[in-house]
């Protein structure tokens, strides 16, 4: 052997050696990011932990009591609508099932639990007809039990349906007549419930309801124009601006009715939601970072701006000002200020790339996308893990900067996120389902970075897990499984799966293992995890689980 050999072999282990400790290095942030334990003690005492379900993707009993035809009851029936062709009719049977889903939600150890109110439960015809006592009494009996049990009812007003027959006579939300019928409905649940709720949101995702809807087409009443879908009628670029801006207005004149008549007695709050993304550069360019800032701007910023500071974003203003619609000086006055808190649901983080500077397509080029393109892959690697819904990929540090951005974009005005959830392949079989370690990486994952966030000094105040059971998910219907439970749909049988044990042990500072003096009110012993084969296959599997 020579000399130059001699040395090259410990060189060669050297070199070896530093590459694998970059390696670990370059990965350690993510790692903590993804696999970080969290605990319930890292969030105040009083912060809000619950589930969150919405009223036509689980109560069913679609015609039950007097309850009206909505705009999901006639367009789930249309022939290729949505996968297998599912509908609401029956959905979970949470109608006739409440009580056993509020005690579900109470085995959980949940202090907060959201739902939404049908509104042709509770007003069939809108403005056009009466009120229907027999919807009155079963939310009355959803938030009483739910108040019994120590649970804070967390109310949506309206979660996308609405009456068929407001679409039938004006088009919904593309008339102005909308607000008048809004704030009515507003006006019954403030009179019927607000003495005993103390969380309201107005609207659920108004920009979602805009892109879903009359962007893409894939929502009733199914508007879209080229290149975003096709549809027999619709414009793309021009009616989601409308339809937010009726929203918006909605929502506005709904919370000026609530501070002068409602809240002073009754001592509620009231926000809105909006979905939101997070957006990281594609590029490393200066394009694409101002490409990120548009990207937030004609989501999430589209709907929240003009109810902080009284006009669309900035952002959107400057790249289009004549079809923007404007708010008048008195409508400002109602519109500004108008949300005492952020209702923020998150699931996932996309690439932006510029559009402005760059050929981009599927829309990108248009106003409407903030010239910007979205993906969840750069260079062939997609951005997380992947779900079972698209677009959405596991990236936990997301959280952390959506509610950072939002915390200094509107002045660390209070948080609540209302949603946050993980959904599976669809090809996924009854004990994978169940045995559902993804999921619960996913909440440790995306609770560590809120954990984070709220270190950082944002004033989040709540978290809601979607979903507390499988549901219908509008257009994909029963494939995709947020739910903590699994519900089979021949008994209506809620069955626990792996991480509703865990949200358990979390609420409940078990999850470390460290803390085994079992659970407040005998919650431990709840029917819900009674033995049983698919009880017991959970539990074991609890005990072995290295999540």
């Amino acid at each position: 052997m020579t000399v130059n050999a001699t040395y090259q072999l410990p060189l060669l282990l050297v070199f070896f050696v530093v590459l694998v400790l970059l390696s670990f290095t370059s990965t350690a942030q993510d790692f903590d990011t993804d696999s970080q334990d969290v605990r319930r003690s890292q969030f105040a005492d009083n912060f809000l932990f619950g589930t969150a379900i919405s009223a036509y993707q689980v109560e069913g009993a679609y015609l039950d009591d007097g309850k009206g035809l909505s705009n999901w009851d006639v367009f789930s029936h249309i022939p290729g609508k949505i996968k297998n062709n599912d509908n609401g009719d029956v959905a979970d049977d949470d109608y006739h099932l409440f009580l056993e889903d509020i005690e579900i939600a109470d085995s959980l150890g949940v202090n907060a639990y959201r739902f939404s109110i049908s509104w042709t439960r509770i007003l069939p015809r809108g403005r056009f007809g009466e009120v229907n006592p027999s919807g009155i009494k079963f939310y009355n009996k959803i938030i009483d039990n739910l108040l019994l049990k120590g649970i804070e009812p967390f109310v949506t007003i309206q979660h996308f349906e609405l009456p068929q027959e407001l679409e039938d006579r004006y088009g919904s939300w593309l008339s102005p007549l909308m607000q008048m019928d809004f704030v009515l409905l507003a006006e019954t649940c403030f009179k019927s419930f607000g003495d005993r709720v103390k969380y309201w949101i107005t609207i659920n995702e108004p920009n979602m309801v805009a892109e879903l809807a009359y962007v893409r087409g894939m929502h009733p009443p199914g508007h879209c124009s080229a290149p975003f879908g096709n549809c027999s009628v619709g414009n793309s670029d021009v009616e989601p601006l409308i339809v937010m801006h009726n929203m918006l207005l909605s929502h506005a004149k709904a919370v000026k009715l609530y501070r002068e008549r409602f809240q002073p007695q009754q001592g509620g709050s009231i926000g809105l939601i909006v979905q939101s993304h997070m957006y990281e550069p594609l590029r490393d360019e200066e394009a694409d970072r101002q490409a990120v800032n548009r990207a937030l701007a004609f989501t999430g910023s589209w709907a929240i701006d003009p109810l902080v500071f009284g006009d669309y974003p900035p952002e959107m203003r400057q790249y289009h000002e004549s079809a923007l619609p404007s708010f008048s000086p008195e409508e400002t006055e109602y519109v500004k200020g108008s949300i005492d808190f952020i209702g923020l649901n998150h699931y996932s983080t996309l690439y932006a790339k510029d559009c402005i500077h760059s050929p981009c397509v599927s829309g990108g080029d248009h106003f409407i996308r903030g010239f910007t393109y979205t993906t969840g892959e750069r260079d062939g690697v997609l951005i997380g893990e992947p779900t079972g819904v698209e677009r959405f990929f596991v990236v936990p540090r997301g959280m952390e900067k959506i509610v950072d951005h939002f915390s200094k974009r509107y002045n660390n005005m209070p948080i609540y996120v209302t949603e946050n959830g993980y959904s599976p392949s669809q090809t996924e079989q009854l004990p994978d389902l169940l045995h559902d370690v993804d999921r619960i990486k996913f909440h440790k994952g995306y609770l560590s970075a809120l954990a984070r966030a709220i270190r950082n000094g944002a004033d989040v105040r709540g978290y809601f897990a979607w979903s507390l059971m499988d549901n219908f998910e509008w257009t994909a219907g029963y494939g995709t499984t947020f739910g903590l439970y699994h519900v089979d749909h021949r008994t209506m049988k809620r069955i626990p799966k792996l991480s509703a044990k865990w949200y358990q042990d979390f609420l409940t500072n078990r999850s470390r293992g460290s803390n085994r003096e079992g659970l407040k009110n005998g919650k431990e012993d709840s029917q819900y995890f009674r033995k049983s084969k698919n009880n017991d296959m959970v539990r074991n599997e609890i005990k072995v689980a290295k999540i």
